[in-house]
């Protein structure tokens, strides 16, 4: 590495990824909810009084409905489990660095993806 190249981020800027990351962390909580109270309630709307083939087809995208939801819960709540690991670095100080190279993954992709644990080019060389 070039001598002063930053290896670590700033406790100022992993002080800002921190507020960022809480601030994501209580928004997907928010929609997790959101999402499990959509398929653990059900749906309210009845259809006794309508014809059976319409009962039947709803009751089809009723379920196939949950099933995405289920699967957007499950998606959600790993979102929220890397969003907590990228805190555990943070207080380990070892936030923002790719696991890949060993150097500081951008600021700017942190902000945008805070749980990042890969830079730009080791993604880009994973998916090859």
């Amino acid at each position: 590495m070039a001598e002063g190249e930053k290896v670590v981020y700033s406790d100022s800027d992993l002080a800002e990824f921190k507020e960022i990351i809480l601030k994501k962390i209580e928004k997907a909580k928010r929609d997790l909810e959101i999402l499990q109270s959509s398929y653990k309630n059900g749906a309210s709307n009845n259809t006794d009084d309508t014809s059976p083939q319409f009962k039947a087809f709803e009751e089809g995208s009723e379920t196939m409905s949950k099933e995405a939801n289920v699967q957007l819960a499950i998606r959600q709540e790993k979102f929220i489990r890397d969003l907590k690991n990228a805190l555990l670095r943070i207080e380990n100080k070892t936030y923002g660095i790719c696991r890949a190279t060993g150097k500081l993954i951008q600021k700017e992709r942190l902000k945008l993806v805070p749980h990042a644990t890969l830079s730009i080019a080791a993604k880009m060389a994973e998916k090859k």
